[in-house]
This record gives structure tokens, sequence and C-alpha cells, in this order.
């Protein structure tokens, strides 16, 4: 195994996609139209986005002895990722139901299968006997015990751990401490905060005040913002393109956030850099199909990325 740069654990899933009109209401039945099977799941979104950003990156996950497990680990490793770490469990891999609609909007329900078996033991049998990578990134798609051990041996190798508290859930305060970098959306933010967000700079601070060290509160449509450990909060404006669908937007930040930081950028041109990855990503449809390359990804940061 080469020694990656970054390391992500976390799920992969094949996402199974329905677009329509209009996201159904609760009770309702629509008629979608064009459905479509894309590798998906937050960690091996997140992992195809730092690879094909330019980081050098393993991951270490779980899948299914199905024909899914064995698609989800070659598109990982057709995207230039090390599946070393990617074990295969007995049962279903994950799978992810999405209905997007026009407007580019989602709903997503997440069936874990093998992601499941992503425990605490699982962690620290793979993690203590790597080459220790610089970057740690994980979800909240796989046990959360799991996810602290990795927290934990982060901390314990000396390398920045990345959390995308996703899905939304409340955390313990052990593992927000162990956190470099928390990056939630408004949502999430809302329930780790157990309230509705007040404005983005007080829900950053809040945030902070919790145990990450420093955090990026991401707003869709209104940018991110970015409160570092040692600086004030610093807004990092949308790129204006047109959306396809948003799924897997978040992880395309996350990977190219890692990438960047990897690269020795500060935080801010780091997320600058991420903005414009996740940007390309809503052009087009699927998860692991839309993360950009490291071309196309510079290409806007330079003539058109966020300032």
């Amino acid at each position: 195994m080469r020694r990656p740069s970054i390391l992500v654990v976390g799920s992969a899933n094949v996402d199974l996609v329905v677009a329509a009109e209009q996201l159904p209401r609760p009770g309702e039945t629509i008629l979608g139209h064009d459905f479509q099977t894309f590798c998906g799941g937050k960690g091996a979104n997140q992992a195809v986005a730092a690879a094909r950003a330019g980081g050098t990156v393993a991951m270490l996950g779980r899948v299914g002895t199905d024909a899914f497990g064995a698609r989800l680990v070659g598109e990982l490793a057709a995207a230039g990722v090390d599946t070393a770490t990617i074990g295969q469990v007995d049962g279903p891999s994950g799978v992810a139901l999405i209905v997007t609609a026009a407007n580019g909007e989602n709903h997503i329900v997440v069936a874990p299968g093998a992601n499941s078996r992503l425990d605490g033991a699982a962690i620290d049998a793979v993690m203590a006997q790597l080459t220790h990578p610089g970057y740690v990134l994980a979800q909240l798609e796989t046990p959360l015990e799991g996810v602290l051990r990795a927290a934990a041996q982060a901390r314990a190798m000396g390398a920045v751990f990345v959390l995308d508290p996703a899905p939304a859930q409340p955390l313990p305060r052990e593992l927000l401490g162990l956190t470099d970098w928390i990056t939630p959306n408004e949502r999430e933010a809302c329930t780790l905060l157990g309230s509705d967000a007040p404005d983005p700079i007080a829900a950053l601070q809040a945030l902070r005040a919790m145990g990450p060290r420093n955090v990026i509160l991401k707003m869709s449509s209104r940018g991110a913002y970015v409160l570092a450990h040692d600086g004030e909060p610093v807004h990092i404006p949308v790129v204006p393109v047109t959306a396809v669908d948003t799924t897997g937007a978040g992880d395309a930040f996350n990977g190219a956030f890692a990438v960047g930081l990897s690269e020795g950028r500060g935080a801010i041109e780091a997320a600058r850099f991420a903005a414009a990855a996740a940007a390309l990503s809503v052009t087009r449809p699927g998860a692991q199909p839309s993360m950009p390359m490291r071309a196309a990804i510079d290409a806007l940061f330079r003539n058109g990325g966020p300032g």
C-alpha cells in the first residue's frame, strides 16, 4: 500500500436514483422518469473527490459479497483510490435510494448494509498498522464508535481529523474534542446545536465552543463560512452554476478541501478551492461520476472561483 496523504474512513453505497419533476410530499406517489445506478456513499464520494482533485488517497471501508460490492471497489480503484483497506463481509453492500427533482434538490434514504460493520474494532485493526496519513476524513454513515476510534487514532498519529457530521445526529463531546475540522451544513448545524441555527457567525462560534478546533458551515447556494482557530469568520461565496443534481456536493467540497490543506494551502484558500470543486459537481448527475478532475477545478478556481 502506497503512503496516502489522505485516508477516508467511511461508507460505500450503490445509489439507486430516480429523476422526477418535483420531490414527493409525505404520503404522495408521483411518476418519475429516468432511473440510473451510481456508486456513492459519503466516504467513497469523498475519497473519489480527493483523488480526482489531486490527492494521494486511501479508503478504509466495508462492502458486501454481492455484485454491488465488487462494483464499488472497482470504481474506487479506477478513480485512483487505494482500496487495500476496504474489506469484504458477508451480506449486502450499502444502498442509497435517491429521488432528484428538476431543480436539483433531492431526498435520500440509506440502507447501510456492510457499512454497519465498520466498527471500532475494525478501525483499530487497520489504522494501527497504517503508514501515517496527514489527513483523516470521516462521516456518519458508519457506526459512531468506529468514527470515534478513527478520530482517536488520527490524534495519536498526529493527523488532521476532518468530520462531516452527516447524516445529522447529536455527537458526544469526546468526538467533537478530537475533531480538527467539522463541516456541517445548516441542518446538521441545527442538530448539533439542539436548536435552529442563529446567524452564520453565531453558529460558527457556538459550534467551535462545543470542542472542534475549526469549523466550516456549508450553506448551499449561500456559499460557506470558515472559522479557523486562529482567525475571524470568512465568507466563501458560491460559484454561480446551473445545478443539475446536488447529490454529493458536500462530499466534493470535503474531498477537495482536504487536498488543498494537504498541499499546504491556508484554510481560506483551501475552502475556495473546495467551493470550486463543489460547484462543478452539481452540474452533472450522480455522486461519484460528478466529482470533478483537478484540471477543471484549477480552471474554475483561477477564472471564476470564489474570491
